[in-house]
């Protein structure tokens, strides 16, 4: 005969394994009957497989709401047996862990705050030694991709067999359209160096407010994330923390119902043909634009000898300027946009420096 815990386990693992996984739930607990009625309208929808809610909310500054603490969670427990729903919650120290499994929490989270430092993970991952819990991690807050990896080896390292990924975006000075800047290129390197892990995008907290989650959860998905964290609240405009990201469950909904969900392949020979005839072009390309590329660097070496029988510095402003002018113009005439034409040429530009060092240098 099965065990309540046996059961459990296997819902656990049911949710972990389906595509798209979908967790929610409020930015932070803010009352039992709060959290309660948001994980029964959630598990209402039938479209949510984990409840979250942010048990101890670390803030920027001293003096917001910081999480009602350790006595949200037999508030979680309760909503997990009224609904079934298996729960989730973000820990940062050693004592959370604890708290966090003595009340039965199924899957922890690593916050971005926490991912950043090293210390605070290393603390994580000892308490979790011996535990068989599934522990996603957050992308430090800061565009570093080393922290985000280095995470995953500690925690790794303790024993934990099943690791997931959230990608919440990253800090950026300047930033006005998102709250964390996506910043797509840096996760999808993460999901190219870790593909065995779980991937899971969490748009609530890249936008920052609801109006343009949708564009975003469905750029995720596009992008073969494996699932969507997004924030649910019962009346988001009057949320305690972050209430504009948050959206009613009835909302998230309508919004899951809207996104096309892609198929990572097909059993399909004719959509397999074609697409390798396609990528034999584009591998044709590929090679012609390398041949092209080496041959630019060679120009640059004999610029740079030149450079270096008249003393003159291998970075020429003007003249860079100049390039950059005239490839984001061209590159606008033909369907190129100007981040794009910024980007290769800036990494264009550093190799063609490279070699001209190495002239001056021999």
């Amino acid at each position: 005969m099965q065990t309540s815990e046996q059961a459990t386990n296997e819902t656990v693992q049911q949710a972990w394994g389906k595509r798209p996984l979908i967790i929610s739930g409020p930015c932070s607990a803010e009352t039992e009957e709060q959290l309660v009625a948001t994980a029964q309208r959630l598990a209402a929808t039938g479209r949510v497989d984990m409840l979250r809610a942010g048990i101890w909310k670390p803030r920027t500054k001293p003096g917001m709401f910081e999480g009602v603490g350790a006595k949200g969670l037999p508030w979680l427990q309760q909503a997990k047996k009224l609904t079934g729903l298996p729960t989730t919650v973000e820990v940062a120290t050693g004592k959370q862990v604890q708290d966090a499994l003595t009340f039965d929490v199924d899957v922890l989270w690593i916050g971005a705050r926490t991912t950043v430092n090293p210390f605070s993970v290393q603390e994580v991952a000892d308490a979790l030694r011996g535990t068989n819990v599934p522990v996603m991690i957050k992308n430090p807050i800061n565009p570093d991709l080393e922290l985000w990896a280095g995470a995953v080896e500690r925690i790794a390292r303790a024993g934990v067999k099943q690791i997931g990924l959230i990608h919440r975006g990253f800090s950026s000075y300047g930033n006005t359209e998102f709250r964390n800047a996506p910043m797509w290129h840096l996760a999808i390197e993460m999901k190219l160096k870790y593909p065995h892990l779980v991937f899971i995008n969490d748009p609530s907290h890249i936008c920052g407010r609801r109006d343009i989650l949708l564009d975003t959860m469905q750029k995720a998905i596009d992008l073969d994330y494996d699932g969507l964290m997004i924030e649910s609240h019962i009346d988001p405009d009057n949320a305690w923390s972050d209430a504009k990201q948050q959206v009613t469950p009835e909302r998230l909904a309508e919004m899951l119902d809207t996104i096309i969900w892609r198929k990572e392949d097909i059993s399909s020979e004719e959509y397999h043909a074609a697409l390798e005839k396609l990528r034999q072009q584009i591998n044709q390309l590929d090679d012609e634009l390398m041949q092209i590329l080496s041959q630019r660097m060679k120009i640059a070496e004999q610029i740079g000898t030149y450079k270096k029988e008249n003393n003159i510095t291998i970075l020429q402003t003007n003249r860079w300027n100049e390039i950059i002018e005239r490839a984001t113009a061209k590159g606008d005439k033909i369907g190129l946009s100007k981040e794009f034409i910024t980007k290769y040429f800036d990494a264009v530009h550093m190799e063609s420096i490279n070699h001209q060092k190495k002239v001056l240098d021999s």
